[in-house]
């Protein structure tokens, strides 16, 4: 019978893969609260409690995800499941990547949407019209 190594895959990859997303997730936490202090700006139990929902969501999305490719096959020798648990982590890496980056976008837009709406007008008007005295 052959000895597998899928056990060691399973270990090694769910304490990286948790140990990553917690990192990431506070790095996430700190940093956003500052981008929503600023978008939510005289409203901060209003950012608060918006990024405590985003590193909620970040957590049960990219913890799910994680476990939801735990399931590995040919670790049949110590270098296969080097190579299992690299090839694992390098997709996990690159799906948190992404939705980091989509997480930056979504700050950024809600931040551009916020400013748009407290610009002053373009042009300042340089006398009022009285409605009844308008001429067609």
């Amino acid at each position: 019978m052959q000895e597998t190594y899928l056990f060691e895959v399973y270990v090694i990859y769910s304490v990286v893969a948790v140990g990553l997303t917690v990192w990431l997730a506070r790095t996430l936490f700190r940093n956003g609260a500052v981008f929503l202090s600023d978008i939510f700006e005289g409203k901060p139990e209003l950012a608060q409690a918006v990024n405590q929902l985003l590193v909620v969501g970040f957590y049960l999305l990219n913890l799910g995800y994680a476990f939801f490719m735990l399931k590995a096959h040919g670790a049949t020798s110590s270098f296969a499941a080097v190579e299992v648990l690299a090839r694992k982590l390098g997709f996990l890496l690159l799906t948190l990547g992404g939705l980091h980056f989509l997480n930056l976008y979504l700050f950024h837009r809600i931040r551009q949407r916020s400013h748009i709406a407290t610009m002053p007008p373009p042009v300042v008007p340089h006398m009022n019209v009285n409605p009844g005295t308008a001429s067609a």
